[in-house]
């Protein structure tokens, strides 16, 4: 299992479709884990999880992966 981060428009817009999409890489999933405070990958894989603009530029920083600000940014996990 693994954390996909995906980003899609705001509500605001009639276009619901997929604009950002990142595999994160294993190495990475303990400490995103605990930056959101869950208590293990199996604990979020029970949903999608909306990420706050801080949580995906704390996030981003720890990946050295520039983040989106413009989309509404969710994290979950992929099989």
């Amino acid at each position: 299992m693994y954390l996909c981060i995906t980003g899609f428009l705001p509500d605001t817009f009639e276009d619901s479709s997929l604009k950002y999409e990142l595999d994160v890489d294993t190495v990475f999933t303990d400490q995103i884990v605990q930056l959101l405070c869950h208590k293990s990958l199996n604990e979020m894989a029970s949903g999608e999880w909306r990420l706050t603009d801080e949580q995906a530029q704390k996030i981003g920083a720890l990946i050295n992966k520039a983040i989106p600000r413009d989309l509404e940014i969710f994290i979950g996990v992929e099989a």
